[in-house]
Formats: C-alpha cells, structure tokens, sequence
C-alpha cells in the first residue's frame, strides 16, 4: 500500500517505538493539533487534555505568546554550541529563574530534560567533594522515588519495575521511608544513622509529591528536619522539582513550603510551557566556586550538544513571563480549590481506596484486587473508558492523575469530574 494512502496510525506502527507502553496491546492516537486544553486526532475528536501531555503543560496547547517567540527566535538563530558561547534567551532564563527562586541559588546548568537535570545534580554532589578532597560517595534518596532513566536517576529511584532489569549495574543507595508524619521518627532516626556515616555525599528527594511513584503525598514538616539534618553534617541537598515546579502544588515551587531550603533544585517539565525540551540544574554560588579556579581537573566536564537550546530558552523565557501574570496564580488557586472539592466528594465513592490531591494535583487510586503497581491493569480500563468520553487521564498503573493545564474552565474541569464518576459507577456499581 502507498505510505500515503494509510492512516496515520497505520504508519505510526510500521516505524515508531513509544515509550512505557508494551506495543503488542497499546493503541496509539495520531493528534494533529491542540487548542488551550484540548487536542485533537485525525479525524477531529476532541481530547481534554487531563494530565498535561505528561505533566509539561502549563497554559494550554499551541499558546500564541510562546509560539511566536518561538517562531522569532528560530528567524534569528535556531542554535549555537553552549561551550564558550552564550546567548540572549539563556542569560534571560537563567535570570528570571534566580528571580522567582529563594535567594541562595547563584547558578543554572542547562540540560534537556528531568533526567538530565537530575544526572547533572548528582554529578556536581559527587564532584563537588571530589574537589574539596574528601571521598563521599553514599547517596540518601526516599523509597518509591522517580528521578529519571538515565543510569543516575535510576540508581537514586526507589528499586522496583522500572529499574529491575538494570539493577546489577546501579549503584547503591540509602533508602528513607516517605517522610509522612507517621513514619517521622523512623526517618530521622534512619536519617541520623545514614548520616553518621562520612561516606555520605547527598539527599535527593522530590518535594511534598512523588509523581511516577504514583502521586504519593507528604507534608513538610518531617522534609524540613531532614534537610536541617543534612546541613548540620555538610551533606548537600537535592530537591528533584520537575514535576512539581511551576505552581503545580499552588507555590511557584515545593520547596517554598519549606523553611529549610536544599543546595540543589532540578527543574523540567513546564519550564517551557511544554513546548521544548529543556532541563535545569540550579545550584548555590559554594558548590559552584567549588568548580571555579585554575585546576582543570576541578572543571564539570558534562555537556550535552543541544545545552542551551536557544529556541528552548526563548520558549522559556516567555513561559516564565505569563508565569508572572496575576491572571496565571488567580487560575492555580481556583483549580486548587475545585480539587479539593472534587477529592473530597470522591473519598465516598466503593471504588476509590483513596483519593489525595495537592496544590492542582488530584491523585484516584481505584480499588483492585491486586496491589497497587505500574502494571495494576485497573487504571489501562479507566483510561480507555474516559477516552471515549473524550478525556485523557493517562494512568500510573491503578493510580488516575488529573493535572490539567491553568487555563482550563470551570466548566471543563466539571466535565473531567463527571466523566470520571460515570467511569467509576460504571466500573465498580
């Protein structure tokens, strides 16, 4: 058959491998376009677009103010090498970002996504004593975690699906239990222990919400002591922010809810609005003198050929513009408001174990005789069946995650809560 004549679909499945999905049993959607939150397949349905295309997406589909900065930063200079070069979109990234977060951070790395923004800060930690002349190498990260694919971010992920097969070659780490109230005293007895240890170089966690681990939440009092442990002993402190940077938990960042502020932030996912790949690794002005001076050994040999992407950061920098719009934080709180709501109607329903929500963030975890998991099969029924009522709420695994773009209604958002309860009933009365 011509290439031509075949759907979209048809063509997608002779060339393309996806991600997470096992291609025997998955069906893919072509979308062509997109419009605020809604996008839209080949042949015109309408998707509202329930988790942000992969939690990136801040103010909604094909948004004209990042679009055309975009298109005129591409007429000027697509790209040029990051190594002893700059440029205008970068410098005003890497300004707006020291604006907006807690005064201590001095310096932005640049990457090109979580993962590697991640890799990069566990790479500086490590480096980082290297140059002081004391050898740490133990990493604390939190059980259940998610901090990327790369061999890094995957040695610091809590041990389970997702690193089995690589396990032999990842590199050991301490593990915490999640820092909730009811686990306080282990974790900071654990912590304490871990810590007694002069081996140990780094915390790394994700603030308040674990998000690939399935939504999990905690307050911040029990992080907040664990950082002060950490700093009390010289250890540094990763916040792992690029799911919930952004407003996403109804602060600009997680870590604005702390008292105790950690050495190292990693930033992705709506840096640009979810238009362009682009990871950042923000750190203070002593880990970074720690690189400084005339020993070429103590350089950061890291760099990735698209550092600094000129069209990423112009796509940024716009982002972080309309983040500073009143209108931008007026649309957070109300969509924090209306999850709060909705979470609560939902703790009633015979087919939800549990429902959680923070900040925009609305958690379902559906009830299922086998545990909860990535491969709970639960969650793959429910999303099927609000796809066909036009929603997309992908899952992870019986865990349903809504997290919509800012600019979505009142409305759309009641019509996201309806088609749920129908699934719901449907499923479990």
């Amino acid at each position: 058959m011509n290439e031509q004549m075949k759907s979209l679909q048809e063509r997608d499945k002779d060339v393309i491998w996806h991600p997470f999905d096992q291609a025997k049993h998955t069906e893919i959607i072509p979308i062509v376009r997109g419009e605020g939150v809604y996008v839209y397949d080949e042949n015109g349905t309408a998707y509202l677009d329930g988790f942000s295309s992969w939690w990136v997406n801040l103010h909604g589909h094909a948004h004209p103010k990042i679009s055309q900065a975009i298109a005129k930063q591409a007429q000027q200079l697509e790209h040029v090498a990051f190594g002893g070069f700059t440029h205008l979109p970068a410098i005003e990234v890497a300004e707006k970002l020291l604006h907006v977060l807690p005064r201590h951070f001095s310096k932005v790395f640049f990457s090109d996504n979580g993962s590697t923004a991640n890799e990069v800060a566990i790479k500086i930690a490590l480096h980082y004593y290297f140059n002081k002349g004391e050898k740490r190498k133990r990493i604390v990260a939190l059980e259940n975690g998610y901090h990327g694919d790369t061999f890094g971010g995957m040695s610091v992920t809590g041990r389970g699906t997702f690193t089995r097969p690589f396990e032999p070659l990842l590199f050991e780490v301490d593990y915490l239990p999640l820092p909730t109230k009811e686990n306080a005293a282990r974790c900071l007895q654990q912590m304490t222990s871990y810590l007694e240890n002069k081996d140990c170089a780094a915390f790394i966690f994700e603030p308040l919400v674990q998000g690939a681990g399935g939504m999990m939440m905690y307050e911040a009092d029990v992080l907040d002591q664990l950082i002060e442990l950490c700093k009390n002993k010289g250890v540094l402190t990763i916040a792992d922010e690029v799911m919930t940077g952004f407003g996403r938990l109804g602060k600009y960042f997680a870590i604005d809810f702390l008292h105790h502020q950690p050495d190292i932030i990693c930033l992705s996912k709506g840096i640009t609005g979810g238009f362009m790949p682009l990871g950042a690794t923000v750190v203070t002005q002593d880990i970074f003198m720690a690189f400084y001076g005339d020993n070429p050994l103590q350089t950061f040999l890291h760099g990735h050929s698209y550092t600094g992407n000129t069209l990423a950061c112009a796509a940024a920098s716009a982002n972080l513009d309309i983040m500073q719009l009143p209108e931008t934080w007026q649309n957070i709180q109300r969509i924090t408001t209306n999850q709060s709501k909705f979470n609560a109607e939902l703790g009633t329903h015979k087919g939800v174990k549990v429902a959680r929500s923070l900040g925009t963030i609305l958690a379902v975890e559906l009830v299922s005789n086998e545990a909860t998991s990535y491969f709970n099969p639960v969650g793959k029924i429910a999303y099927s069946r609000l796809l066909e009522k036009g929603v997309i709420m992908r899952p992870l695994g019986n865990v349903l995650v809504f997290i919509p773009p800012y600019c979505i209604t009142n409305d759309e958002m009641d019509k996201v809560y309806a088609a749920l309860k129908e699934v719901l009933d449907e499923m479990y009365c």
